[in-house]
């Protein structure tokens, strides 16, 4: 289970956000631009650090300003998948995969195995010797994806995993992230702007304002919050 009080000052307001994430379960995050979704998940993943708070995965404590404690992100066992998906484009697709374990220092036969696996599981096999920038945007998904779950993480994160995935493409990519989501049995949490992402991934949703979490539940509970002026806009789409 993932557990987070996190507080950041940032310009216009300062982030105050508590939540949790049982394992298995997939959290959509919403909000307006700006509203600190990113923010969140860079402060869970060890990118930012939090200027008071604690974040606990499992019996391990992430941060914790009381403690002095904050585990290098290399060391959260954290799959991030970032919404520009941030590959290497002079890189091959099994490079890319790769590139997470060879920082670890994993022995060559363990990566190859592991890579392997990964690249089948996410029907990429067959282009395993092409570079990433030959890739359609749901191919770089699965890529992405793919480097993420190769650390065999204890929680993702997915920053707009469908951003770049073309639209016609996407419905298909949302039931496969879904399904390659619950088979990892992890926490998961999920910053989108599509309420397609949100009905299909979600098993709760936490709507954030100004660094704030103002409603929180299933998403037929959220969604149906048509007073909220971003909500009406949000499910209206």
């Amino acid at each position: 289970m993932l557990s987070v009080h996190a507080v950041r000052h940032l310009r216009d307001f300062t982030l105050d956000v508590t939540l949790s994430v049982r394992k298995g379960e997939t959290l959509v995050l919403i909000g307006e631009n700006g509203a600190g979704k990113s923010t969140v998940l860079n402060l869970i993943s060890g990118i930012l650090t939090p200027d008071a708070g604690e974040i606990a995965l499992g019996e391990r404590t992430l941060y914790s300003g009381v403690e002095r404690i904050d585990v290098p992100v290399e060391n959260r066992k954290i799959g991030h998948l970032f919404q520009s998906y941030a590959l290497f484009p002079h890189m091959t697709v099994f490079e890319n995969v790769a590139f997470g374990l060879r920082c670890r220092k994993v022995p060559r036969p363990e990566i190859a195995f592991a890579v392997a696996n990964q690249l089948r599981a996410m029907n990429l096999a067959d282009l395993s010797d092409v570079n990433v920038g030959r890739l359609s945007g749901g191919q770089r998904q699965r890529v992405a994806l793919a480097r993420a779950l190769v650390l065999d993480p204890d929680l993702l994160l997915l920053d707009e995993p469908l951003a770049a995935v073309d639209m016609r493409a996407q419905a298909a990519m949302r039931e496969e992230l879904h399904d390659r989501i619950k088979s990892a049995g992890i926490p998961c949490i999920v910053v989108t702007h599509n309420l397609g992402d949100a009905l299909e991934l979600a098993d709760r949703i936490c709507l954030i304002e100004e660094g704030k979490v103002v409603a929180e539940g299933a998403p037929e509970e959220v969604l149906g919050m048509r007073e909220n002026r971003f909500i009406a806009s949000f499910a209206g789409r």
